[in-house]
């Protein structure tokens, strides 16, 4: 004997039962994440690529911090003024994109105690530019508050006084890396090769306008 179907409508709970199986199999499908009440975010398939842990967006380059009256700018993440000059610790020093690996390397310093300038900063990130305005970002552990300055223009004299009449010490050549001893307004004693003496301000990149250092 063949199976007959009933064309009788379903009764209201049997329906209802139907509806709310119906919707069980509706929220199944659904990926995770999607659901609410703290679900856990969907992880990747095996195999695939795995979802980074912040996204790119999160690591905007923002220079933070209050306004300083004194004219030294803004105040970054350290705590230090922005910008602010400093000078790379190695040998080797990446720069990159943006504020972290995930960014690809734009170039790379290799050459240690360059004097640099620090424009901004985020989390463990510093934003800096070289004298010749190129710049980038590079790790914190790559930054030295070893103060230098580098010769920009042509030969230089290093002087025994800081006074255009004081005897000649040396002569410096553009391109050369010193190392500040101390500053005045117009002049910084530095060392270099071995020697030390005064050089006048404009003769070189790294310290700020009649700044003074001890």
């Amino acid at each position: 004997m063949s199976e007959t179907r009933s064309t009788r409508p379903a009764s209201r709970p049997t329906a209802c039962l139907a509806f709310i199986a119906a919707l069980a199999m509706a929220a199944a499908d659904l990926p995770a994440g999607i659901a609410g009440g703290g679900a856990k975010a969907a992880t990747p398939e095996a195999g695939g690529p795995k979802a980074p842990e912040k996204t790119v967006k999160t690591e905007k380059p923002v220079k933070t911090g209050k306004t300083v009256k004194n004219g030294k700018g803004l105040s970054g993440q350290s705590g230090l003024p922005l910008p602010r000059y400093a000078s790379l610790r190695a040998n080797e020093v990446n720069v990159r994109t943006g504020p972290g690996v995930r960014y690809p390397v734009k170039w790379v310093f290799v050459r240690r105690d360059l004097p640099i300038e620090i424009i901004a900063e985020f989390s463990t990130w510093r934003k800096i530019r070289d004298w010749q305005g190129t710049e980038g970002w590079v790790h914190r552990s790559m930054v030295s508050g070893k103060r230098t300055v580098i010769i920009t223009d042509a030969v230089q004299i290093m002087r025994r006084e800081p006074s255009r009449w004081a005897p000649a010490v040396a002569r410096v050549e553009a391109g050369v890396v010193a190392h500040i001893l101390e500053c005045g307004v117009d002049w910084c004693r530095v060392e270099a090769g071995g020697l030390s003496g005064w050089v006048k301000q404009g003769q070189f990149w790294g310290r700020g306008k009649r700044e003074q250092i001890q």
